[in-house]
């Protein structure tokens, strides 16, 4: 993973083998504890969806790293990964924080040991389309055509299939069944914290 200041980028990792990673309700409402906690300080979200055997994130990069006195995560760190004498935390070492933390507790919940997740954490810049043309392009095995600028018509399709992936994934009839998406935040069916309005409307992602 490499991230960029001020781009947009979608985050995406599963379990090994495709097992799941979520198991009960608590495991979700976990999952998202972790999120805040090891993305928000350096990212905006805008749309986040979590499945029984993976996750996505949409994300606004703000910061690439954070000195570790202004890191949430610093302290695991350093034991962790033993980097104390490290200046900043990335972003990048953020989530794999994140995910082995909330690996150890599945392990501990479920008496496992060893990996949860896949070991590589995919992240796509969704607005530096360097390999797209202006005239058509290649998204979720369908070829789109342009009416927009691909740095704004890309993302909105990440956004949607982001957010629609569990009745893709036969999960639900209707994308409002699913509760463990930010789809009702969006809609104002509820009031999670953890999205920023703010960049979906500055970006005009819509569903």
């Amino acid at each position: 993973m490499e991230f960029e200041v001020g781009h947009l980028y979608h985050i995406y990792n599963q379990g090994n083998n495709r097992q799941r990673v979520f198991f009960t309700r608590e495991n979700y409402l976990f999952f998202l504890e972790k999120i805040s906690k090891h993305i928000t300080p350096y990212a905006d979200v805008l749309a986040w969806c979590l499945m029984p055997n993976h996750f996505h994130l949409m994300v606004h990069v703000n910061h690439i790293s954070l000195p570790e006195n202004a890191s949430p995560s610093a302290t695991s760190m350093r034991t962790s990964i033993s980097r104390a004498r490290t200046a900043n935390v990335t972003l990048q070492q953020s989530i794999g924080i994140m995910l082995a933390s909330y690996t150890r507790a599945i392990n501990k919940q479920n008496g496992w040991s060893g990996s949860l997740f896949r070991q590589e954490t995919k992240a796509i810049c969704l607005t530096r389309n360097d390999e797209l043309t202006r005239a058509w392009f290649f998204f979720d095995g369908v070829t789109s055509i342009n009416n927009t600028p691909p740095e704004l018509q890309y993302p909105n399709l990440c956004y949607n299939y982001i957010l629609r992936n569990p009745v893709k994934d036969g999960l639900v009839k209707s994308i409002d069944e699913w509760e463990f998406s930010s789809y009702l935040d969006v809609v104002g069916e509820r009031h999670g914290r953890l999205i920023s309005r703010e960049r979906i409307a500055e970006f005009g992602l819509t569903i």
